[in-house]
């Protein structure tokens, strides 16, 4: 597979991950971004140390960086836990936000065996707080297109609020129960399209997009 390398220098990788490809994977024989980008890094002769400081699901695709050190990974994640990192997604939901901009905070419960998450009350144990902000860049009365820009990172976030707050995300046959009884055919419609960051080194603000992705259109 080509990586498709969106900009590097000795600190930073900033890269487009496909849908399908995992970020990281302990299967054997499958290809994952951080094996990949290891690669790369040792077929330039380079260390090949990649640090991995977010994560994007296995379905959707967009941008994301990467560390070429530990000490470098250790700022992005500050900036990521500190929300100085921002990322942005586009998605298609089965279904209309009644506001055009609108907010969505819950509290989120993770289900290792499962692999997924649901709403939970605020104090139940070990629920994470998950706030989003949303608004509807198109609809036609039956899909909307959303603009998402996410203030914290929790497991399948962005799928289970939005699921939750009645407008499911077209392809997501984990949380829209309508892929399943009548399923679309479509790729997960949720594309990570930007994320800005300061310059581990430099301390430059640093923001990378991609175009929407045809499933959005």
């Amino acid at each position: 597979m080509k990586l498709e390398i969106l900009y590097e220098d000795e600190a930073v990788l900033v890269c487009r991950k496909p849908a399908g490809v995992a970020t990281q994977t302990k299967r054997l024989g499958q290809a994952d971004m951080e094996s990949l980008l290891k690669n790369y890094r040792a077929g330039k002769g380079e260390s090949p140390y990649i640090g991995v400081v977010h994560r994007l699901d296995q379905p959707v695709e967009g941008v994301m960086v990467f560390a070429k050190t530990k000490e470098v990974a250790a700022d992005l994640s500050r900036q990521i836990v500190a929300k100085v990192a921002d990322k942005y997604y586009y998605a298609m939901t089965d279904g209309v936000p009644p506001q055009k901009k609108g907010i969505l905070e819950d509290y989120l419960l993770r289900n290792g065996k499962s692999n997924a998450s649901e709403v939970v009350d605020k104090g139940t144990p070990e629920a994470k707080r998950a706030v989003l902000s949303y608004e509807v860049l198109e609809e036609n009365g039956k899909n909307a297109v959303l603009n998402i820009k996410l203030e914290t990172g929790r497991h399948h976030q962005i799928r289970v609020q939005l699921s939750h707050a009645g407008f499911a995300i077209v392809g997501d046959k984990k949380y829209n129960f309508k892929e399943n009884i009548a399923p679309s055919g479509r790729a997960l419609a949720l594309c990570s399209y930007k994320i800005g960051f300061k310059h581990p080194v430099t301390r430059k603000k640093l923001e990378f997009e991609i175009d929407k992705p045809y499933y959005l259109s």
